[in-house]
């Protein structure tokens, strides 16, 4: 076969945080599929064919993608921040383990990018210092009470917590329940980091604590980070946020 498919994950929204191979990959395709947001992102150029689709299709876009390769085409699928963070690249390769088994002798490649916890993190500091994790907070593909039993698990664990997908118009109470859960758990003090569109124009980002946390708007372009025990905050100057990080040691108990 002599089509190909590349993942590739297109950072947070500057584009100066596109990685070069990403940008070259994008250089390369001749079809671009993906989320209609993240389709506009790609600048338009001769020969580019775009397949732009709604979300939720998730593996419908990456069938697509494995039949236009297979057809001879260079594909790129497009995801934001990285595509293998809750994104395409599970989905692509969903795609190929169910579907024609041609597909699996395809030059397949995933192009990773700075996903959102990451670009969050850095703005603020290190508060990924320590030991974290990441979890989705969307029910779409997934039960609820699954999330909320390894949402316990890392809280109780002490884990600083990454939670993507935190709440939408169709979601509108998973984030609070979440948080609620944390209050029974972490101390009312303990970091909660809003951070909305990170390097984007609209970015705005947003230090609390706890306690004050389930009361914060969001929407899906935030990333909530909840810090642990060890998660501390640097004072600034009036009006800066202050600096956040979590120690890499952990005291011996």
């Amino acid at each position: 076969m002599t089509g190909s498919v590349t993942v590739v994950g297109l950072g947070p929204g500057d584009p100066r945080l596109l990685t070069a191979a990403a940008a070259e990959a994008l250089g390369e395709a001749e079809d671009l599929i993906g989320y209609i947001p993240y389709v506009a992102r790609v600048p338009e150029r001769p020969g580019l064919v775009r397949h732009a689709s709604d979300n939720r299709v998730e593996v419908d876009r990456a069938r697509q993608a494995l039949e236009l390769a297979a057809s001879g085409r260079r594909v790129a699928v497009v995801s934001g921040g990285d595509p293998g963070v809750f994104a395409m690249a599970a989905a692509l390769f969903e795609a190929v383990e169910a579907g024609d088994p041609a597909w699996r002798r395809l030059d397949i490649r995933v192009e990773p990018g700075i996903t959102a916890m990451l670009a969050a993190a850095a703005r603020l500091g290190a508060p990924l210092g320590g030991d974290f994790c990441a979890l989705s907070l969307s029910d779409n593909l997934k039960p609820w009470p699954v999330i909320t039993a390894r949402l316990e698990a890392v809280l109780r664990a002490d884990f600083v917590v990454a939670l993507y997908n935190p709440i939408s118009s169709a979601r509108p109470w998973q984030l609070g329940a979440a948080l609620g859960l944390a209050v029974e758990i972490r101390a009312a003090a303990t970091p909660v980091i809003f951070a909305r569109a990170v390097s984007r124009p609209d970015e705005a980002i947003r230090v609390l604590n706890l306690a004050e946390a389930r009361e914060a708007p969001a929407d899906m372009a935030t990333m909530v980070i909840i810090g642990a025990s060890a998660t501390r905050l640097v004072t600034r100057g009036e009006g800066e946020q202050p600096f956040v990080y979590t120690p890499r040691s952990v005291p011996a108990r």
